[in-house]
């Protein structure tokens, strides 16, 4: 399942709760179109602002509606101990996989994480993806780190923040990489604008925010990319410039996909958890523009 096109949805809710109903169909259509994974309760799914009882309630709706599609879900959270309890949760709901960010408050050393990551690949049964994601957990992996977690029992893929632009800067960073973790553990691009150039540049998986709202969108890249068709892949990639600068416009791909999930019928307003919201007014009436005009599927 550390392959191809692993898409990650949102999870919408207000304040009186998580929408079930709307969760179920947006795993349905990922189903639907055939992408290679499903990630429930990653940060598009906003697994930090979810309780232990809400977050198992959601996992256990993403297996349900994923039938044979594997689904990998967050266990993420500040204290150790409370790791250790969401992914006994998840993996008694049957996930196929557990998505573990080093979260912090306070400052995280690399033998912090290397313990947490220690201790909680010796108590699962199921595969592990390392989530290096700096822009909201505050840590920054070095690769030495990355090699010394990739030995550990259970660990069989790393999601990486976006790569270099340029391709040969892209593949030796992934390179680098690749040199100091087993052959077994495949490294995944995350950062959606920079997913073709990852892809072509050796990485094994594309760990999607779009690709949970777009999956057909997403697939058809990571397939010409993962085929040997470098140049299709960035072709499509750079059909989708309007929508990589909206995220750059609005601080991120949250705000942008929640706001395009609404506008397309499949999450109702407000579908993120407070002080997060989607973006209205004229920014609302551009994202609708872009969605309309790239077609997105």
């Amino acid at each position: 399942m550390f392959t191809g096109l692993s898409a990650f949805p949102l999870t919408p809710m207000n304040e009186q709760g998580v929408d079930e109903g709307a969760f179920a169909r947006l795993v349905e259509q990922l189903v639907a179109a055939k992408v290679d994974s499903i990630g429930a309760l990653g940060s598009t799914g906003s697994y930090a602002y979810l309780s232990r009882i809400e977050r198992s309630r959601v996992t256990q709706l993403a297996v349900e509606a994923a039938g044979n599609v594997p689904v990998m879900v967050s266990i993420g959270s500040l204290r150790t101990r409370d790791v250790l309890l969401l992914a006994e949760d998840a993996q008694k709901v049957g996930v196929k996989a557990l998505l573990l960010p080093p979260v912090s408050y306070q400052k995280l050393t690399a033998e912090d994480v290397f313990s947490l990551y220690e201790t909680v690949t010796a108590n699962i049964s199921v595969p592990l993806c390392v989530y290096d994601n700096p822009g909201t957990t505050h840590f920054e992996f070095t690769d030495e780190l990355h090699g010394r977690i990739a030995h550990l029992p259970n660990v069989h893929s790393i999601k990486i923040p976006g790569v270099p632009e340029a391709p040969d800067q892209a593949k030796a960073r992934v390179d680098r990489l690749r040199a100091l973790i087993p052959e077994h553990v495949t490294i995944g691009v995350s950062g959606d604008v920079f997913a073709a150039t990852g892809l072509n540049a050796g990485c094994q998986v594309w760990y999607s925010v779009i690709g949970g709202l777009f999956p057909k969108t997403a697939l058809a890249i990571t397939r010409a990319a993962l085929s040997g068709n470098a140049k299709e892949a960035t072709r499509l990639s750079e059909s989708l410039k309007p929508l990589w600068a909206l995220f750059t416009q609005f601080g991120g791909s949250l705000r942008v996909v929640a706001t395009a999930a609404e506008l397309r019928g499949f999450t109702h307003s407000p579908s993120l958890p407070l002080p997060l919201r989607t973006i209205s007014g004229a920014g609302r009436q551009q994202i609708a523009a872009v969605i309309d005009e790239l077609e997105l599927s």
